[in-house]
C-alpha cells in the first residue's frame, strides 16, 4: 500500500461498495446494510470525500442515445519521453472532450487513450488536432470498439 494511501476499515470498505454502485442511495439504507448508522455513514462519506479517495460523483450516460457511435482505443507512441514533453502531450489531449480516458502505460505504447465521438469524420478531425501534426507522436494505433461489453463498473477491493 502506498504511504499516502488513506486506510480504509471494514465499514469504510462496505460503504464504498454499496455507494459506487449507486450514490443516490439514503445514509439509512447504507447503514442498515452494514450496522451503521445513517450519521456514522454520512461522516464516514464526508471524510472519505476530504480525503479523495471519493474524487467525484457523476452520472454515466449512454453513449448511443446521445449520438456518440464511435469509441476508440488509440495506443500512442511519443518520439520524446522526458517529463515536460509526456506533460504537454497529456495536457493537451486531457483537455479535449473526445478524451475520456488517458493512461501512462509501459510497452510498445506510452499512452493508451479512450475517444469517444459521434462518427468516424470526427475521430478523423481529433486525430487532425492533435496526434497526426504532434511532431512528438511518432505513431499512433487505433483500435475501434465493436462492442463495450462492460463500459463502467464498480471496483473490486
Amino acid at each position: 500500500m502506498p504511504s499516502d494511501a488513506v486506510v480504509l476499515d471494514s465499514f469504510d470498505r462496505q460503504i464504498l461498495t454499496l455507494y459506487q454502485r449507486n450514490t443516490r442511495l439514503p445514509g439509512e439504507q447504507i447503514g442498515a446494510q452494514v450496522g451503521l448508522s445513517a450519521a456514522a455513514v454520512q461522516r464516514r462519506l464526508k471524510r472519505m470525500r476530504e480525503a479523495s479517495v471519493i474524487q467525484a460523483e457523476v452520472a454515466v450516460l449512454d453513449c448511443q442515445q446521445l449520438g456518440l457511435g464511435v469509441t476508440a482505443i488509440v495506443h500512442v507512441d511519443l518520439v520524446d519521453e522526458s517529463a515536460h514533453a509526456t506533460r504537454a502531450f497529456r495536457d493537451k489531449v486531457t483537455a479535449r472532450g473526445e478524451v475520456q480516458q488517458c493512461y501512462g502505460v509501459t510497452g510498445a505504447a506510452d499512452y493508451v487513450l479512450v475517444v469517444i465521438v459521434a462518427d468516424l469524420a470526427a475521430y478523423e478531425a481529433f486525430c487532425n488536432a492533435c496526434l497526426l501534426h504532434d511532431a512528438n507522436v511518432r505513431s499512433f494505433t487505433t483500435h475501434i470498439v465493436l462492442e463495450a461489453a462492460k463500459r463502467t463498473g464498480p471496483l473490486a477491493f
